[in-house]
């Protein structure tokens, strides 16, 4: 209700409001002494005070003071303006009773002040102001403007002097609301702009912004110097165009799994290692992290930004370092194997003969070889999972079959423990007890669970899991589980063990991160064997993640792509292929 408002002082709405509860009471005022005071009788005739302007007086000031504060509590432009109303409504009576005859300078006076302090609420009512006077004038001279009474003259031109008065007194003194609203937006915007501007240019990494259509319509300098291409000339084209985008080994991207075109066509949040080919031809490995740009309000994306950095000399680091590694690791494998080796015939009575003392440090010596052997294998597997050098042969892999043989395996580990080890197929209602020894369980029909994985490496990782899970896990059971629906297959291990603190859960799949509790200091590990159970399932574009609850246990899940029955057969046909060319031709590959 304040859209017509100005920004006025609080005072001049109170100061309309002391005007009309005064003309209100003068008119309640002069009916009461005109019809009891009988030398006054000759004024009810004269002013029209009659029972219908004494009503209408009352209904105002009952509004004026019962009504209006309760009203002006949410709005105060507001609650006036329905008093102005219901004012006019009296000084129309008024004027219309007294024939625009000397009787009407009250209400002629009370009418133009009125018409000033309507200028508060802008040009929109006291345009409607003016016009009301305009046609009350002329319905009472039947529009022969030529025979306008002397009061009739006095109204018109009081509105008109009020009407310019209140224009230019309201708007030279006070700023329109809206105005000032737009005014305000308008100098945000241009700051914004301004401010954005000089923030894009200022970063360091690239700054891409597209419309719907892929478009550029932003690129900053950084940007543009990973593209090779200039600003004013790469504003407009296509982001394909412009920053030609392959894998991180060099490998080309199906158009439908370009970045750009899943951040604009599926709203995809896209968080890629890739490389960048320039316009004279230099590679780079950059990291782009893309997202839709969401407007509030609506539904669909406007467009795309993308924020682009040069990871080369990461990479090249890294490269360097994970060889490093690697060839320390592989080259400390063979002493520390001899040393093993050496130290299992001292241990061996077989052998040698040594006393009791002398043994136990040798057992010590065996202990901590073997683990800096295990720690040796992580290291030498982790940098060969980070850069892609993982041994790694998938295959279509029923895993409900296969779980159940890793957990016939497995379980002996759990019971030496005194663990109870159990493997389960479903969930909820339909959970089937695999290791159940009831006929009637053995018997009921498992869905079949395919996926497309290395068993090796799965074997691996559900048995780091499990391995786990029986060093941590003083009493109760250990439970694989095998779940899914039409896309996903989904593995996990749960433990009744100690379960790991809520801050430590976000870090615990990072290299050489270990729970500080303990529990870790006097079990022995790596800080390796969960990275590495990451780096395996995501080969497989899977997802590994765990809940717990201290007190209460661990539970390890694994999400897998599953493969359909029928796309499962159509795999396994060329597998068989191969297997049969190996047989007939030793020497043909059987590297996928």
């Amino acid at each position: 209700m304040d859209y017509f408002q100005y920004q006025v002082p609080r005072f001049w709405y109170r100061f309309y409001w002391a005007i009309m509860l005064a003309f209100n009471l003068l008119i309640v005022g002069f009916y009461v002494s005109t019809h009891y005071v009988p030398e006054l009788g000759s004024y009810a005739d004269t002013f029209a005070l009659t029972n219908t302007a004494l009503v209408m007086s009352g209904i105002n000031l009952v509004y004026l003071l019962a009504i209006y504060w309760s009203v002006a509590r949410y709005s105060l432009p507001f609650a006036t303006l329905i008093g102005y109303l219901l004012f006019s409504a009296v000084a129309l009576y008024g004027m219309s009773q007294t024939s625009m005859q000397s009787g009407s300078y009250l209400y002629i006076a009370v009418w133009v002040v009125a018409m000033f302090l309507n200028g508060a609420y802008g040009l929109l009512v006291l345009v409607g102001a003016a016009f009301l006077t305009m046609m009350y004038a002329a319905l009472q001279s039947n529009f022969q403007f030529a025979e306008l009474s002397t009061p009739s003259m006095a109204l018109l031109a009081g509105s008109v002097v009020a009407s310019a008065a209140a224009y230019f007194f309201w708007r030279t003194r006070y700023i329109s609301v809206q105005d000032q609203k737009v005014t305000q937006l308008s100098g945000m915007l241009r700051s914004n702009q301004q401010q954005s501007e000089i923030l894009i240019r200022s970063i360091a990494d690239g700054i891409i912004v597209t419309n719907t259509e892929g478009k550029i319509t932003l690129i900053n300098p950084a940007a543009a110097a990973l593209t090779e291409w200039s600003v004013e000339e790469a504003t407009g084209l296509d982001v394909q165009l412009v920053a030609k985008l392959h894998k991180e080994d060099g490998s080309e991207i199906a158009a439908e799994e370009n970045p750009f075109a899943l951040v604009l066509g599926q709203e995809k949040y896209i968080n890629q290692a890739l490389q960048i080919t320039g316009r004279r031809g230099k590679k780079l490995v950059i990291s782009l992290v893309a997202s839709p740009v969401i407007v509030p309000g609506t539904k669909a994306p406007v467009g795309a930004v993308a924020a682009i950095r040069d990871i080369s000399e990461q990479r090249a680091a890294e490269k360097q370092r994970a060889e490093f590694i690697s060839t320390a690791s592989h080259e400390m494998r063979t002493p520390v194997a001899a040393i093993e080796g050496y130290l299992s015939l001292a241990l061996s009575e077989k052998v040698s003969t040594v006393d009791n003392r002398a043994k136990g440090y040798l057992e010590k010596a065996h202990s901590s070889t073997q683990r800096l052997g295990k720690l040796f294998q992580d290291l030498l597997t982790s940098s060969k999972a980070e850069d892609g050098r993982l041994n790694n042969h998938p295959a279509v892999v029923e895993m409900g079959a296969f779980m159940q043989q890793l957990t016939d395996d497995l379980k002996f580990a759990a019971e030496k423990k005194g663990l109870f080890a159990e493997f389960i197929v479903g969930d909820g209602g339909a959970t089937i007890d695999a290791t159940a020894k009831d006929v009637n369980a053995q018997h009921l029909i498992k869905p079949l669970y395919y996926a497309y994985v290395d068993p090796d490496r799965m074997r691996e990782v559900i048995t780091n899991l499990f391995d786990n899970a029986c060093k941590y896990t003083d009493t109760g059971k250990i439970s694989i589980g095998l779940t899914g629906n039409t896309d996903l297959v989904q593995l996990y291990l749960r433990d009744t063990g100690a379960g790991i603190p809520t801050d430590d859960i976000p870090h615990l799949f990072q290299k050489f991160y270990r729970v500080d509790s303990s529990a870790t200091r006097t079990i022995g590990g790596t800080g390796l064997g969960l990275f590495i159970c990451r780096k395996i399932v995501e080969l497989y574009r899977g997802r590994i993640w765990v809940e717990s609850q201290i007190g209460k246990g661990s539970t390890f899940f694994i999400n897998l792509p599953r493969l359909s029955n029928q796309r499962a057969m159509e795999l396994q046909v060329p597998e068989s292929a191969r297997s049969t060319a190996a047989i007939v031709n030793p020497t043909t590959s059987t590297n996928p």
